[in-house]
């Protein structure tokens, strides 16, 4: 009998998981890339608490109608990745958006378990 041992999932294929389920829309699947008690950090926002709280700023906050994350790198260690691109898609009024963006990520247990999204604007 053969015994197959799971492979632990690389910083590469959860941050390439976690893009496709928010590209693709799929919110019922956020569990499948975040921790049940991650916490989720991002400009002009509270930390998002939890599970509960990440899904509902996906399906009800977020001004983003459709999009795509296009990671331009991703480097980590065992427990920390970071990565950074560019995201082009639209707002729910049809208006454009393109921003450059870098996350990090803290992980567990080959999921997310803290995430910080920063964006570059002229600020000052």
């Amino acid at each position: 009998m053969t015994t197959l041992i799971p492979v632990p999932r690389t910083a590469e294929r959860l941050v390439s998981d976690l893009f496709t389920v928010i590209d693709e829309r799929r919110w019922n699947d956020l569990s499948d890339v975040f921790a049940p008690n991650c916490v989720y950090a991002r400009p002009g926002y509270e930390p998002l608490t939890g599970l509960a709280d990440i899904d509902h700023f996906y399906r009800h906050t977020r001004i983003i109608s459709v999009g795509r994350h296009h990671v331009e790198r991703v480097v980590s260690d065992l427990g920390s990745a970071a990565c950074w691109g560019r995201f082009m898609g639209q707002d729910h009024s049809g208006r454009p958006l393109e921003e450059s963006f870098a996350d990090t990520y803290l992980v567990q247990d080959g999921k997310i378990v803290h995430r910080t999204t920063y964006f570059f604007r002229a600020a000052i």
